[in-house]
């Protein structure tokens, strides 16, 4: 966690990690502002009243989902405000925009807020340049900054490229991020010559719909071995069959209150 910053921004990174100091469990639920409905019929304020009650750390919402949650779930989980959108039907979904800002994310109780940038994507200077407005605003206001940095673009061969990784977790610390979620790359050694060399915290996407429980728990143990500072996994936790219970065995594993059974490698199937 950084340290050398302001008491209000150093208190709101301590609400983001109210199970673990150094180690980060959080839901993105962003997704259906890209895909569409994604819960498969589960009401949004009942699902996050589901994982606030199974110790997930932070929960990702845009603001408008906000008006179906009760805010008594944020005395358990902490809010972070996607700033970001964009959609799958439009002729360059990897060109995500704003449409919310820093303020309106503290208007709305926010903890964090969060922004996606497409390494690489034929919008990638506008995406770059909305990020850096992002970051001079959070630190006008004192507020922690995630960035979903993805290698993602005409020019992007392999997604998981350790290299371009790096580079995509480089871009997102030295624009002034708190925090970077990006591919897991596939290799431990791999990610963690990248986690090791981080200047922020890094958090491994938690991707597609894995096969079982079993490769989803190998695989975000895989990652922690690699260094990674938690995952920020959606499907894999909301579109289970009981939420809560994935919720609260992926906690105990990213925030180390019990051993885990062994289960095979991952090998970076859900990444």
């Amino acid at each position: 966690m950084i340290t050398n910053t302001s008491f209000a921004r150093r208190l709101r990174l301590h609400r983001l990690h109210r199970h673990d100091p150094d180690r980060l469990f959080v839901v993105p639920l962003d997704h259906s502002v890209t895909d569409g409905p994604v819960t498969g019929g589960r009401h949004l304020g009942e699902l996050v009243g589901q994982l606030a009650s199974h110790h997930v750390d932070a929960v990702v919402l845009h603001k408008g989902s906000l008006r179906l949650v009760d805010p008594e779930w944020f005395t358990r989980t902490s809010l972070i405000v996607h700033l970001s959108a964009s959609t799958v039907h439009a002729s360059d979904p990897n060109a995500k925009y704003l449409v919310a800002g820093v303020e309106e994310g503290l208007r709305l109780g926010a903890d964090a807020v969060s922004v996606h940038v497409n390494l690489g994507s034929a919008e990638e200077q506008r995406q770059i340049a909305d990020m850096a407005a992002v970051a001079e605003a959070c630190d006008r206001w004192n507020v922690p900054l995630m960035a979903m940095m993805y290698p993602r673009g005409p020019r992007i061969g392999n997604p998981r490229d350790p290299a371009l990784v790096a580079h995509a977790v480089q871009l997102a610390a030295d624009l002034g991020a708190d925090l970077v979620k990006t591919p897991y790359v596939g290799s431990v050694a791999e990610m963690r010559a990248i986690t090791e060399t981080a200047p922020v915290p890094v958090l491994v996407v938690g991707g597609p719909r894995a096969r079982d429980e079993a490769a989803t728990l190998a695989y975000v143990e895989e990652a922690l071995s690699a260094g990674a500072a938690g995952v920020a996994m959606g499907r894999n936790v909301f579109q289970a069959p009981d939420p809560g219970a994935m919720a609260d065995k992926l906690s105990d594993l990213i925030h180390g209150r019990k051993e885990m059974p062994a289960v095979p490698a991952a090998k970076g199937a859900v990444a």
